[in-house]
């Protein structure tokens, strides 16, 4: 790679930061420019995912306020999407992407609806929590399990479908909702990295770069996301995922 590469990598990181720590989804930006610089696809797969870690760690750590008191949570969810994330590296390292990317679109679109329906849904499920004295909804830890699985393999949207799931069965509140996906998205990236490190092909130039990069971004979009009008967010959000989609289909 040349100079020039390598610092449109370095600003790459950024904006990924940014991106992800706001709503997620940098993956989609990310991929096809590694793609374009000539790193072969599944070298570009987990580069991106190991330089992309320190931007959501960061990111979670800008979001601590929205954070306090939930740290039970944060274990136990975070260990679930840890898992599922083990399972999707793993997936990726010994299967061809076909057999997970075909149903892509279908998750991603259905993210994007959650995120749409969530206050609604969320009032729904907390009212039945106060009538059942359920704490949260039975799908609601399988659902971030599959979701680990997603972003271990591929990682696109997961921000996306994170905040769907999170706005219908944790808390309709978007600000804490996106604290909590920062979280998860550090657990799910970060146990994938690893394996990623220790036993896949990685450019890790790139993966520098983009570790540096996308720290200084998941700094900055912590600091603005947490000023954003929640309506403004949730449409970031929602028009963020219909570009996914939209991406997803014609590529």
């Amino acid at each position: 790679m040349t100079p020039t590469d390598l610092g449109i990598v370095g600003a790459l990181g950024v904006f990924a930061g940014v991106v992800n720590s706001l709503v997620g989804s940098a993956t989609l930006v990310t991929f096809p420019v590694l793609l374009s610089l000539g790193v072969p696809p599944v070298v570009a797969n987990v580069s991106n995912n190991i330089g992309l870690v320190p931007g959501s760690a960061v990111g979670a750590w800008g979001y601590r306020r929205e954070l306090a008191g939930q740290g039970g949570r944060v274990l136990r969810w975070g260990a679930i999407a840890a898992l599922g994330s083990l399972v999707g590296a793993v997936t990726l390292l010994a299967l061809p992407p076909a057999a997970f990317e075909a149903v892509v679109p279908a998750l991603v679109l259905l993210g994007v609806v959650l995120v749409a329906a969530g206050p609604p849904l969320s009032r729904r499920v907390a009212g039945r929590g106060r009538r059942t004295g359920e704490r949260e909804p039975r799908w609601l830890r399988p659902a971030i399990g599959v979701t680990g699985v997603y972003g271990g393999y591929f990682g696109a949207a997961q921000g996306v479908m994170l905040i769907g799931v999170l706005g219908v069965g944790y808390s309709p509140d978007l600000q804490r909702v996106n604290a909590m996906k920062n979280a998860l998205a550090a657990a799910i990236n970060g146990v994938a990295g690893v394996l990623f490190a220790l036993v896949a092909d990685v450019e890790w130039r790139v993966a520098g770069l983009l570790a540096l990069g996308s720290a200084v971004g998941g700094l900055l979009g912590s600091s603005v996301g947490r000023r954003l009008p929640p309506p403004l967010l949730r449409a970031a959000v929602v028009a963020v995922g219909l570009a996914a989609f939209v991406s997803i289909l014609v590529t």
